[in-house]
């Protein structure tokens, strides 16, 4: 509830402000609070379900944060068509006015156990890492090259800052992010695949619409429309994905997942000044799928092998590892955009099948953690099957 509160009020005073300082300083309250709602809602989800409905249920409650980035473009491609820039913001406020109503009634009590002193070391190290890393990334991409101290100072003092992190959440007796859950095969696996699928996935994302502004001219309202189909793709894949993953296992489906995301992105590796639209927009479906076969299972096989007491710190760790890919998966995808670019339509498209042959090779590298996550399966499915048989014994089963 507090979290929705920041992020409405958040909202409506980024409406509000009359300077670029001020709108700075409200949308970090907006995503103090939009950050924490993600982690909080598939906390509780989790408690609720329990291990056997993971599947189905993580299938539902991870819609919005997928779709969101999908048809986040065309949304707001038809408000700022239309409407002033502050609509932007203030579209949320009536949904979060909403969402506190409902989550006033409908919300259950739930007992994450108990959180212990605020780690502020891990406060100040791991945020302070990952930004850094991506503006150094994003210095690159602004013209930097890769030994100037204003891109290679901000990169090597993140790594640092993070390396800094790990060490000190091992000691610390309640850390920020609980790292000792990766020597779980299982949750590490899934982890790792998701921050890989995020690299792969949300980074690209950054490509379409720049592809259809920059070398086709779209306008706003279009560039957002044509980028929509991805999100039909997702809507498809996430009620089918938590059925299959309760059946298959999360490792089995989201290597289907990254492998299917792979073979979708070698046509935009193709596209030219010219290439139809309605050819774009099928591989998009086709992407959008591999949404929901990818980030779905992965979550569902961390948050299924680990105790009760342990998904309060389970479920921001699979956020930050999220974003984080994204985050540094867009940085480094504009900055080779950035590199490639040429004269003209042809030069700039010739731009984007450079960057989509990275945004490939990104999406075959991220196969590798799905199969770790395959195999670390393998001995739980083993130890399942038998705890069934031996319960199935005595019944003449």
């Amino acid at each position: 509830m507090i979290s929705l509160v920041l992020f409405t009020a958040g909202s409506a005073a980024c409406g509000l402000s009359n300077s670029i300082g001020a709108l700075i300083a409200f949308r970090v309250l907006q995503g103090a609070g939009g950050g924490m709602i993600m982690p909080v809602a598939q906390l509780i989800m989790a408690q609720v379900a329990g291990p056997r409905r993971m599947g189905r249920v993580m299938g539902v409650v991870s819609m919005p944060a997928m779709l969101a980035p999908i048809l986040g473009p065309v949304i707001g491609g038809i408000i700022l068509q239309n409407l002033h820039w502050s609509w932007i913001f203030f579209v949320n406020v009536p949904i979060g006015v909403v969402a506190l109503a409902l989550g006033w009634r409908l919300l259950p009590e739930t007992d994450s156990g108990e959180a212990g002193p605020l780690d502020l070391v891990g406060l100040a190290l791991l945020p302070a890492g990952g930004a850094a890393i991506v503006f150094g990334l994003s210095e690159i991409g602004s013209g930097a090259s890769l030994a100037s101290a204003g891109a290679l100072v901000p990169v090597l003092g993140g790594i640092a800052l993070s390396i800094a992190f790990v060490l000190h959440a091992r000691r610390a007796p309640r850390p920020l992010l609980d790292v000792r859950l990766y020597a779980n095969r299982v949750f590490a696996g899934a982890s790792l695949t998701t921050f890989g699928a995020a690299t792969a996935l949300f980074g690209a994302m950054i490509l379409v619409p720049l592809y259809y502004q920059q070398v086709r001219g779209e306008s706003v309202i279009d560039t957002g429309l044509l980028n929509g189909p991805q999100g039909l793709g997702a809507l498809v894949a996430m009620p089918l994905a938590g059925r299959i993953t309760d059946r298959f296992g999360g490792g089995r489906v989201a290597l289907a997942g990254i492998s299917v995301l792979a073979l979708s992105t070698l046509p935009l590796a193709f596209v030219d000044a010219h290439t139809s639209p309605a050819l774009i927009s099928l591989v998009l479906v086709v992407r959008g799928l591999s949404i929901g076969f990818s980030f779905m299972p992965a979550m569902t096989a961390a948050f299924a092998a680990l105790r009760p007491e342990q998904l309060s710190d389970a479920t921001p760790q699979m956020n930050v590892l999220q974003r984080l890919g994204g985050a540094i998966g867009t940085a480094v995808l504009a900055v080779v955009l950035e590199r490639s670019a040429g004269h003209g339509p042809e030069g700039l498209a010739h731009a984007f099948d450079v960057a989509y042959w990275w945004a490939f090779g990104i999406a075959l590298l991220s196969i590798i953690p799905c199969v770790m996550l395959l195999r670390a399966e393998r001995p739980v499915d083993v130890e399942r099957d038998f705890a069934v048989s031996e319960a199935a014994e005595p019944l003449g089963i």
